[in-house]
């Protein structure tokens, strides 16, 4: 249960929630509650539209990078489209390097994985770009991020740190201060009968 906890802070009161799924957050109050609010909600749009153009192009080779040859050559919307049965993870999971390599080869290309990360992307793209299941779509970005970082280890530019884990810990962040409230059908969404069963889905 999400207790609301009115706090005065000199001329001004944040509404803090308490509780383990709370969805206000201190740090938004105030001021530059405002600001701060839209701020975020352009973050989460745009790591939205990340997801979901990642699984266009893979979809329909639209070359942002899918549908290249070995060559370079662009054959946009062709073979390596997943439509026409291209493989959206063969490409990047054969290629993996580091400790986990002989795991990400052994499945590079199995139609189950690659159902699972077309799925993913467009699963994580939807709820970001509209701010509805917030908390789901954080948690299966975060481990589509992790298990990228994965398969190239250690990073090119740091022993431990890229841009997958950054990215992974900026869903969290954004389900945390709850981003799909603002530009976002966040507020309707855990008005929902399905939320207020099930709030892990908020």
């Amino acid at each position: 249960m999400t207790l609301i906890n009115p706090r005065r802070r000199g001329n001004h009161t944040d509404v803090v929630a308490e509780g383990p799924l709370a969805t206000e957050v201190d740090v938004i109050g105030g001021r530059r509650g405002g600001v701060t609010r839209k701020a975020v909600a352009v973050l989460r749009i745009a790591y939205g539209l990340t997801f979901l153009w990642a699984f266009l192009d893979k979809l329909l080779a639209l070359g942002y990078h899918t549908g290249y040859d070995q060559a370079g050559h662009l054959d946009r919307f062709g073979d390596a489209a997943w439509i026409h049965g291209g493989s959206p993870t063969f490409g990047f999971l054969s290629s993996a390097e580091g400790p986990l390599s002989g795991l990400w080869h052994s499945v590079a290309g199995d139609g189950w994985i690659d159902w699972l990360f077309m799925l993913g992307l467009l699963g994580v793209g939807v709820c970001l770009t509209f701010g509805v299941a917030m908390w789901p779509g954080a948690v299966v970005g975060a481990l589509m991020y992790v298990g990228m970082w994965s398969v190239v280890l250690p990073p090119e530019n740091n022993p431990v740190l890229d841009d997958h884990l950054l990215g992974g810990l900026t869903l969290v962040v954004l389900a945390l201060l709850a981003a799909g409230r603002t530009w976002g059908a966040g507020r309707w969404w855990a008005g929902t009968g399905l939320v207020r069963r099930w709030p892990a889905l908020s």
